[in-house]
């Protein structure tokens, strides 16, 4: 019977432990990135940040990037160039995590489909034991 495996256990997974605890640190920080840019505080902190920008060059608090906003604009060019290879690289492995996951299942399901022929043909020799017992 397998256990029931929680998200306090999930990091023990052997292919968690392979993917995730053994990757090397430039993956690391991809992830770290990615997991933040893909986060509801990274979406606040940048709005913060544009309406600042807009506001602050707007009102004349600061002229360093005057209407129509070409540095801001370029900002986001640079974001975005950053942006795409992080959401390629996060997917590319969770594709490959998703992969070893199946192919992880598919040995534990085939263990298990082994065990139970094992205990099935235990389970007919036991029978036939009783059946040559009952007979005499």
């Amino acid at each position: 019977m397998q256990e029931l495996r929680t998200a306090s256990t999930a990091s023990e997974h052997p292919v968690n432990v392979e993917l995730y605890d053994r990757a090397p640190l430039g993956v690391r920080i991809a992830d770290a990135v990615n997991r933040f840019m893909g986060s509801w505080t990274f979406i606040f902190i940048q709005t913060v940040i544009v309406a600042v920008w807009l506001g602050g060059n707007i009102l004349r608090f600061f002229n360093f990037d005057p209407y129509p906003f070409i540095l801001l604009n370029l900002a986001f060019s640079t974001q975005a160039a950053y942006t795409a290879p992080l959401i390629l690289l996060a997917s590319n492995r969770a594709a490959t995590r998703d992969r070893a996951m199946l192919e992880y299942a598919a040995t534990e399901a085939e263990a298990a489909d082994r065990q139970d022929a094992e205990i099935m043909a235990r389970l007919e020799r036991i029978e036939a034991m009783l059946g040559a017992l009952g007979s005499r």
